[in-house]
């Protein structure tokens, strides 16, 4: 049984692996919490890729301080990595620094720690315990935690759309569908993720930049990797998506005349099409976590249909559009209500006049 200082120490260690959110990746976002009788003696969170983990973060602040941690119980939300990356191992930092006992929320999925962390504090006599608060420190780093499984990132897709599931005219007219609340509240998502996504049809009608704005972050904000999949190969060089970098993924067909710095693959899948399956692979080999997806219903229905998408991240404005406006997934009817895609409710919140709601595919 855990303590309920145990509890309270542990969702301090959350809530810091919560300021890791938008600069961590590829690296799991991480919160440490240091305590000997009640005091709380340091605390750490990742930093950037190269720089400290949770765990070397909380003993530098705790050095800064002229505090010894000596005796004392270190609260990590994911097991700490026993092996040399960028960065020294964090079992060895926390024994070197003595404490004396180790209590995580979760072991890492990570085929090279996974147990050898834990085994490693075991080893040097250090008493440890797992499990406390595995589910939230779970979602913390859902689209780690399945990459680390599968080789897979996370696909969230986001979409905003009326009451009626219309995501705008028939003529393309979509700006705005929901109002400012809910739109700044889909930048915090686009901040979280590793890569925002969308498809050649979305750039030809809106001509998005698919970039971070007006989002308040820990650390200097990070671009994500813009992705675009362009079955055609004609998306224009002029794009506002492609400029400063970015990946473009086509099918038989490569666009031509692109700045050097946008990246083209193909991943055809031998029917004019591009292979979504293997595409996704390509991107979790690159260390990408999360996939944000925001495209148009050609897109995102593929999508769906694979069961490729993990996570519907839906906006509903209070609006009625009517039948020939444009609709959320293009995907075919089953033929029986027993065949239809079905996905659970995580979430309904309110965002401004705004509705937010996240459904999960059932895994």
């Amino acid at each position: 049984m855990f303590s309920e200082r145990d509890e309270m120490y542990m969702r301090r260690a959350l809530a810091l692996a919560e300021r890791a959110m938008n600069h961590a990746t590829p690296n799991p976002r991480v919160g440490c919490v240091i305590v000997r009788d009640d005091d709380v003696l340091a605390e750490g969170f990742t930093q950037r890729p190269g720089e400290a983990h949770a765990e070397a973060h909380a003993i530098q602040q705790a050095r800064v301080k002229g505090k010894s941690l000596v005796g004392a119980t270190a609260y990590v939300t994911l097991e700490p990595c026993n092996h040399f990356g960028r960065t020294p191992p964090c079992t060895e930092a926390l024994i070197d620094a003595g404490v004396a006992r180790v209590i995580v929320a979760m072991q890492d999925p990570n085929p090279i720690v996974s147990g050898r962390g834990l085994e490693r504090l075991r080893a040097a006599g250090i008493q440890v315990r797992a499990g406390l608060f595995e589910r939230e420190a779970l979602e913390v780093n859902i689209g780690f935690v399945k990459r680390m499984r599968t080789g897979l990132p996370w696909v969230r897709c986001k979409i905003a759309a009326t009451i009626d599931g219309r995501t705008g005219l028939a003529n393309g007219q979509s700006q705005w569908i929901t109002g400012e609340a809910a739109r700044h509240d889909g930048h915090r998502w686009r901040a979280r993720a590793c890569a925002i996504a969308t498809g050649s049809g979305t750039v030809r009608h809106d001509d998005p930049r698919l970039t971070v704005r007006d989002v308040e972050t820990t650390l200097p904000l990070r671009q994500p990797l813009r992705i675009v999949f362009d079955h055609l190969g004609e998306i224009a060089p002029s794009a506002k998506v492609l400029q400063d970098g970015a990946l473009v993924i086509c099918a038989d067909k490569r666009p031509i005349g692109l700045a050097d710095d946008v990246e083209v693959l193909s991943v055809p899948n031998g029917e004019g099409k591009i292979d979504l399956a293997s595409a996704l692979e390509l991107i979790g080999s690159r260390g990408i976590n999360e996939l944000h997806l925001e495209a148009g219903a050609r897109l995102t229905g593929p999508f769906l249909q694979a069961g490729l998408a993990d996570e519907l991240l839906l906006y509903l404005a209070p609006k009625i559009l009517g039948l020939d406006a444009r609709e959320m997934f293009s995907v075919p009817q089953p033929l029986s209500l027993t065949d239809a895609l079905e996905f659970k409710f995580e979430r309904v919140d309110p965002i401004g006049d705004d509705l937010r709601l996240i459904l999960r595919r059932d895994h």
